[in-house]
Parts: structure tokens; C-alpha cells; sequence
């Protein structure tokens, strides 16, 4: 089953990784990385420059009270009035908070506007990627990607930008206006200054390497689980939870050691940037009081250096938190520029449309010397291919498994572009048409059947969201679904889960959904592999309906389904052996034969003369 083989193939790359072989994080590129994160708030620059204008203004209200403070000091015993200070510091106080709350309300606002724009953008991403490049990463990561490291974006390209500059400015005022005060008490205050700032210049890279491990991590703990838990059934017949749950435990183990790494670490920052401010301002005491007692210093310019020094504790944690918040943002934002690298479907361009299907003698698809590739050094798995598929009547696709079925399909879908020849809808070359336009004129039902998220209804409408009632109760009755539709506890507004219904009901479904759309050619993955005998009696009865005025092409893996069909395409590795109906092929074609004397259409071509055996 796929979802083991993923799982399975998850577990032997994941479990021969060790701790120390985690994906390496550039320290080079800092200025490109920051880029990355200034592109996402970019779109939101006025938003942020706003909450930078009422951040720093806040923060004169701020720097203005300890100068307020020494107004007042000055005043005592000097006669003059106390009220005007006063209400200047009642003022400052009015205007800081007024500010404070506009600017949390700006900023955060903007903030999650940001998170929206980048998830949006990544779902875009996601959904207009090609399959094989979305497939090639487990499912749990990218919406990792999408959930856990957008989050990241919402301090990082907001608030902590406009912290790290409001602070940055805090601390200039603050030493200026220091050193207004008293030059000397200022020396003490930025040697103190310097050594903080060294020592944050050497943490805060392994700050970021910290953060972007533990995402990476993360990551691999979400790809690992989601396919642990789309595969539940398979983990627990086979007895394997022990095996998964340390697999997963391993991922997670992983990123509380890169966590605890980057706590550290930020934890040493905040204690060295507490100890020197903390330190500067004993010595700033100590010295103060020396000077004021021999006379080369006021009281009230002390208090006030002393107010501008513990105002400065506040500017340093803002700087430690916001940095560490950059650190984590940066990270974040690289992880989810990574998706960039998906490969995007062909730009639609505007062509030729298909000509009408209608008549019989026009080909519904035509392959002519197609070849297709899933990697520049794989063998092809598509080998010049040349087949005429008609627009009216039933065509089944067989062969021996890895014969090419399923990349025949996917090319007729614009899943993958060939490497080579020219495929075409209704004489209309594809790379002259969109693919919205090739995929308008098919539905396609897919072997494993999944159903979307929604009820029963929008499920059956979900390839043709404006069929009617009468159209749904044709196709449901057709198919037998009416009465498993009226057992449902609000018939087609019922929600439904892939769980709550058997493999051959999810089937029917995928089948009505597409037998509702009216589309002239109908691709069908095996329709019958989980039904039972008069399910599939229906099912084929539907699809010799649906022949007589479209194109039907199946992939078979019963007799049942292929001997009745108008015509036959026979494929071995990648290439078209034989076409014809099932009586001429069990006269002419030798792999045929022994495929229907094997009882199987799937199986490997090794297995194929045991089976007849």
C-alpha cells in the first residue's frame, strides 16, 4: 500500500540519521537570509512604519521623565511651584499609554496579516506545484511549513523589527541624555554597553543555527507522524507502534535537543545583558555617590542618571527578545522560501481550444512518440509511446505492474510534462493549451478513492459544483448509492470521513463525483477493485452508458472490466506492446493471454508465467 511504502521509506532514511547529521544551516548569507524575511513584510511596510512612529514616540515619553524627575527635584526647597512638573509627568504618562495600546494594536494587526499573506501564498504554492514535486516531501512537513513556521513570521517581520529599531533608538536617547547629565557616569555606562554587545555578537549566530535545527526537526517529526497516522490500520496489524512511536520519538527528541540548545543559549544572553546593565548601574551608584559627596555632582542628576540607567534595562530585553525573535523568523522564512524550489505547472497560455468530441472519428487523446521521465538518470517510464485514443467508446489500459499506466494517466492529466513527443486533446496540442483547460474535459476517479473534506453532498459537487438534485439522484441511483446516501443521519448534508465509510462506498462515491461532471472523457483508475460482484455489476453498466457518447478510459486489473471494453491497450515497460479488443488480442498478443490465464492484470511480469503454472 502506498502510505506504507512511504512510511516505510521514512523510517529507514530517518532512523540512519544521528543527531549530529542534521541538515547544516548556512552561517553565510546573513544579509540574504534577512532579505527573505524584509520580502514578507514588504507588502506591509506602511502598517510597520506607522507602529515605528508610535513606538518611538512613546519612547520620548519614556526618555522625557527621568528629565522631568530632575525638574522636580530641583524645584524643592527652591520655593518654586510643584504643579507644573507634575502635570507634565501625569501628561507623559496620559500620552505613553495611548501610545503604547496604538502601537500593540497597529502591530499586532499587521502581524497577522503577514501570517495570512504567507500562508496563502504557500497554499498557492502547494496547490499549483506539480504532483511528483509535492509528493516528494511528506505531507506532515509541509503543513508544518504552512502552520508552525508561518507563526514564526508574526514576531519576527512586525513586531521584532520595529522592537529591535525602537530600542536601538531607546538606548541612543538614553545615552545621549546621559551624557548630558555627567560624562563620567556615561563612560562607566558604555563600557558596560560594549561588553554586552560583544558578547551578543557571538551568541546570537548559534542562536539562529539553534532555531533553524529545531524547525528542521520539527518538520521531519510532522512528516513522520502524518504518515504514521494515515497508515494507522497497517502499523497496528503489524504490530509496529513500538517501532513508529520511537521513530517519532527519536524526530522529537531532536528538536527538544536543538530547543534546549537555543534556550541555553538565549538564556546566557538574557543573564549576561541583566549582570551588565545590573553591574553598570552599582558602579554608576557607587561612583555617583563619591561625587555628590565631594561636591562635583547634584543629587537630583544622579537620581535622574540613575532613572535613565534602569530605563536602559528595558531597551537591552527588548534587543535580547526581539533579536532572538529575528533569529527564529529568519529561520522560518528560509524554511518556507525552500518551497520555492516545487516545480509549477505550465503557466496557462492562450491557444488553440480542443475541437468538438462529438464525433466518433476524432481522437480524444493522441500520444505521438511520447516520453516521460520522473528524473534525468531513471529509465523512462513512458518510452515513446504512440496511441490514439477514440472520443466515443471504452478504452482499457493493462499490463504487468510498472508497465506505465498510471504515467500514461498522469500525462493525460498534466500531472507530468513529457521529456520528449507531443500529446494532444481533440487535435489541440497541449503545450498550446492551459492546464485548466485539459483538465475542464476530464474526470478522473483515482484508485484510492479519498473523499474531501465536507459532507456527502459536497463530496458527489465537488467536480461539478452546480449539478442538480435530479442530477445527483440519476448517478446515486445508477451507481446503488441512494440507499447508502438515505442511511446517512441528514442524507447529503451529512459530514463524512474517509472512516465512515467501506472501501468500496468510498469508491461509488468517487465515481459518482465524477460520472456527475460532464466532461467528455472519463479516466478511471480501476473503479472496481472494491466492490463486490453486483456493485461492479453497476459500475460497468454505468461505464457502457457514459461510453456511448464519451470517451472512457479505464485502468483494469479485472477481466470483467477489460473484455468488455471497445478497445484494449496493452503496455509493457513503458511502452504500447498491442491494441485491440480482447478477442483479437487472445490471438495475437502472448503477454495478454497469460495475463487473463493468470487471473490478474497487475501483476509483476516475472510473476506472470508462475501464475499461469
Amino acid at each position: 500500500m502506498p502510505e506504507l511504502e512511504q512510511l516505510c521509506s521514512t523510517m529507514r532514511v530517518d532512523t540512519s540519521v544521528e543527531l549530529s547529521e542534521q541538515p547544516p544551516v548556512s552561517e553565510a548569507g546573513g544579509l540574504r537570509n534577512v532579505k527573505v524575511l524584509i520580502g514578507f513584510a514588504r507588502p506591509h511596510k506602511r502598517r510597520i512604519l506607522l507602529g515605528l512612529v508610535l513606538a518611538l514616540s512613546g519612547s520620548v515619553t519614556v526618555l522625557a521623565t527621568p528629565m522631568v524627575t530632575k525638574w522636580i527635584l530641583d524645584s524643592l526647597g527652591t520655593g518654586a511651584s510643584m504643579q507644573g512638573p507634575v502635570w507634565v509627568l501625569i501628561a507623559l504618562l496620559i500620552v505613553g499609554a495611548v501610545l503604547g495600546w496604538a502601537q500593540w494594536v497597529v502591530l499586532g494587526t499587521t502581524a497577522e496579516h503577514i501570517v495570512f499573506d504567507a500562508r496563502a501564498s504557500l497554499v498557492r504554492r502547494l496547490l499549483g506545484s506539480t504532483v511528483p514535486s509535492v509528493q516528494s516531501r511528506p505531507v506532515g512537513e509541509l503543513v508544518t511549513r504552512v502552520t508552525s513556521d508561518t507563526v514564526l513570521l508574526r514576531e519576527a517581520a512586525s513586531t521584532a523589527a520595529v522592537g529591535v529599531i525602537n530600542a536601538t533608538c531607546v538606548t541612543i536617547g538614553t545615552v545621549v541624555l546621559m551624557g548630558v547629565l555627567d560624562l563620567m557616569l556615561l563612560g562607566v555606562t558604555l563600557a558596560a554597553i560594549v561588553i554586552v554587545g560583544a558578547i551578543f555578537a557571538v551568541l546570537m549566530p548559534r542562536i539562529a543555527k539553534a532555531e533553524a535545527l529545531t524547525q528542521e526537526s520539527l518538520g521531519h517529526l510532522g512528516g513522520v507522524l502524518e504518515g504514521s497516522l494515515r497508515s494507522v490500520r497497517t502499523v497496528k496489524a503489524a504490530g509496529a507502534e513500538g517501532r513508529v512511536g520511537a521513530l517519532i520519538g527519536k524526530n522529537a527528541m531532536q528538536a527538544r535537543v536543538h530547543a534546549i540548545s537555543g534556550v541555553r543559549i538565549s538564556a546566557g544572553a538574557w543573564t549576561v545583558a541583566w549582570t551588565g546593565v545590573q553591574g553598570a548601574i552599582i558602579a554608576i551608584l557607587a561612583l555617583g555617590a563619591w561625587r555628590v559627596d565631594s561636591g562635583t555632582l547634584e543629587v537630583s542628576a544622579l537620581i535622574a542618571f540613575l532613572l535613565y540607567a534602569f530605563t536602559l534595562m528595558g531597551p537591552v530585553g527588548e534587543l535580547t527578545t526581539n533579536i532572538t525573535a529575528l533569529q527564529s523568523g529568519i529561520a522560518a522564512a528560509m524554511r518556507i522560501r525552500e518551497l520555492e524550489t516545487l516545480e509549477a505547472e505550465a503557466v496557462p497560455a492562450e491557444g488553440a481550444e480542443p475541437q468538438s468530441l462529438s464525433r466518433a472519428d476524432t481522437a480524444a487523446i493522441e500520444f505521438d512518440n511520447v516520453t516521460v521521465r520522473y528524473g534525468a538518470e531513471l529509465d523512462p517510464a513512458l518510452d515513446r509511446v504512440d496511441v490514439r485514443i477514440p472520443a466515443i467508446g471504452h478504452t482499457a489500459i493493462v499490463g504487468p505492474s510498472g508497465a506505465g499506466k498510471t504515467s500514461l494517466f498522469s500525462t493525460v492529466l498534466r500531472f507530468v510534462e513529457p521529456a520528449s513527443g507531443v500529446v494532444r486533446l481533440g487535435g489541440a496540442r497541449y503545450p498550446d493549451l492551459s492546464v485548466e483547460s485539459v483538465r475542464a474535459r476530464i474526470a478522473y476517479v483515482e484508485q484510492e478513492s479519498p473523499l474531501v473534506p465536507g459532507t456527502v453532498g459536497e463530496n458527489l459537487r465537488f467536480i461539478h459544483p452546480g449539478a442538480t438534485d435530479d442530477e445527483l439522484a440519476e448517478v446515486l441511483t445508477l451507481l446503488q448509492l441512494d440507499e447508502v446516501v438515505a442511511a446517512q443521519v441528514r442524507g447529503l448534508d451529512t459530514p463524512i470521513r474517509d472512516t465512515d465509510l467501506s472501501g468500496g462506498q468510498r469508491q461509488r462515491i468517487a465515481m459518482a463525483r465524477a460520472m456527475i461532471r460532464p466532461s467528455p472523457i472519463l479516466l478511471l483508475d480501476e473503479a472496481t477493485s472494491q466492490v463486490d460482484t453486483l456493485t461492479e455489476a453497476a459500475i460497468v453498466g454505468s461505464i457502457k452508458k457514459r461510453a456511448k457518447t464519451g470517451a472512457v478510459i479505464t485502468i483494469a486489473h479485472r477481466l470483467s472490466t477489460v473484455r468488455h471494453a471497445d478497445m484494449i491497450v496493452v503496455m509493457e515497460a513503458g511502452r504500447v506492446r498491442a491494441t485491440g479488443d480482447h478477442e483479437h488480442l487472445m490471438d495475437s498478443d502472448e503477454l495478454y493471454r497469460r495475463m487473463v490465464h493468470a487471473g490478474g492484470f497487475d501483476l509483476p511480469a516475472a510473476q506472470l508465467d508462475e501464475a499461469v503454472r
